[in-house]
């Protein structure tokens, strides 16, 4: 039989393993304080009890979460110990509303590429706006960029989403930190929020319900976690619901302004969209108007997918060891098996995912953009944003006017 402090000690290792990944921290008398130093949870029969409410809803300083995110454990692929928190029930609905008894507590997030912005995106927010009354909403753009899929930087991205979609102005988190839906469901977790609604397209439903869930309980906590479509998408649609950043990369490719413009919304002027337009262009590299066929299956994969399958076949992308990011979830990993038209990858933090092809770009780790300067390294009075401000400008060399051997007056 277990002595006293056996049992003692077991559960409070059980409560100390939650804790942990949680980020909260003991008070070494039972109780559990979040980031903030709040007190927020107890020890009872080995698991941790959280107060009414857990721990508030707050909005924190973008700077301070990298010192309060939580540790990643080094976790099994499988998805969570069942002991550690009860499982989420995922639900998938086609763009309904939200049921009452969830409001108070419930966040609803978008996590997307918008790269470029485009009419298709509106709908979803719109819809992620519906299903949040009575909730918090708020909208992530992926950090990602790159010459290919993610021709604009993250600042870009975001300065010309809030130029296209005034309404959601305030929603719209530019933070360095979001770079996967990892990280937003578990600051949101952290912050407080019980339930989470994920607002995707209908061709990512299931992906984001089986990635949400499985890591419930181990990177983030919540008791409902709800997938939810903003409608159906289709590729072959004219108009809003066939619209996607793909067929806006190929049109600028192929110089095609005006199909370009049919992709946006009509809040953004003709003088707005032409200089997003030319954004994407630089970004992507494209100096002439028109970007060889055969690169296509690389810009617009959807567009392509003839040759992106002719290329995954003859081994040319995408081979074990290679390291991959999934356009989607914001997921990078190490591919570890190749299926006929899917990757199963493993993140550094032994996690795994599984993605189509189409989904997926070789992940490039601080790509400075067409500008050769980071988003992040241009501030202003700096020698890093004047040679920033040299790049975008064609500027080559700037001469120093002042007279250095001028005797100073007093």
């Amino acid at each position: 039989m277990k002595s006293f402090f056996q049992f003692l000690n077991e559960a409070q290792s059980q409560a100390s393993m939650q804790a942990k990944k949680l980020n909260l921290k003991s008070d070494g008398h039972g109780g559990w304080l979040d980031t903030r130093g709040k007190f927020v949870a107890t020890t009872e029969d080995g698991k941790l009890k959280f107060l009414k409410g857990r721990p508030g809803k707050q909005e924190e300083d973008p700077k301070a979460k990298q010192a309060a995110k939580p540790q990643q454990a080094v976790a099994a692929k499988p998805a969570a110990q069942p002991e550690a928190a009860p499982k989420a029930k995922a639900k998938g609905d086609e763009g309904g509303g939200d049921s009452s008894d969830m409001m108070g507590d419930t966040l609803t997030v978008a996590f997307g590429r918008f790269n470029p912005p485009t009419s298709g995106h509106e709908k979803l927010l719109k819809a992620a706006r519906k299903v949040a009354v009575g909730g918090d909403l708020k909208i992530y753009p992926s950090r990602t960029q790159d010459p290919k899929k993610n021709p604009l930087d993250p600042d870009m991205k975001v300065s010309y989403m809030k130029k296209m979609f005034p309404d959601f102005d305030e929603e719209i988190v530019n933070d360095d930190e979001m770079r996967s839906i990892f990280d937003v469901l578990t600051t949101a977790s952290e912050q407080g929020y019980n339930n989470v609604n994920i607002m995707v397209g209908s061709d990512r439903q299931s992906e984001f319900e089986n990635l949400a869930t499985k890591y419930n309980g181990d990177l983030y906590t919540f008791d409902n976690i709800r997938v939810i479509s903003a409608g159906v998408r289709d590729a072959d649609a004219e108009g809003v619901e066939g619209m996607s950043a793909s067929k806006m990369r190929k049109a600028v490719a192929d110089g095609d302004f005006d199909s370009f413009r049919r992709g946006t919304p009509k809040s953004l002027d003709d003088g707005d969209t032409q200089a997003l337009f030319d954004a994407v262009r630089q970004g992507m590299g494209i100096k002439a108007k028109k970007k060889e066929v055969e690169e296509m299956w690389q810009i617009a994969p959807k567009c392509d997918p003839k040759g992106l399958r002719d290329n995954y076949v003859s081994g040319n992308i995408f081979n074990i060891g290679d390291i991959v990011e999934s356009l989607h979830t914001g997921l990078i990993g190490e591919i570890v098996r190749r299926g006929t038209n899917h990757l199963i990858c493993v993140t550094k933090e032994n996690y795994m995912f599984k993605s189509w092809i189409r989904d997926v770009n070789e992940s490039v780790v601080n790509y400075p953009g067409p500008s050769g300067v980071p988003s992040n390294q241009r501030e202003i009075g700096t020698d890093s944003f004047r040679k920033y401000a040299m790049r975008m400008t064609g500027t080559f060399d700037i001469h120093n006017f002042i007279n250095k051997y001028k005797k100073k007056t007093r």
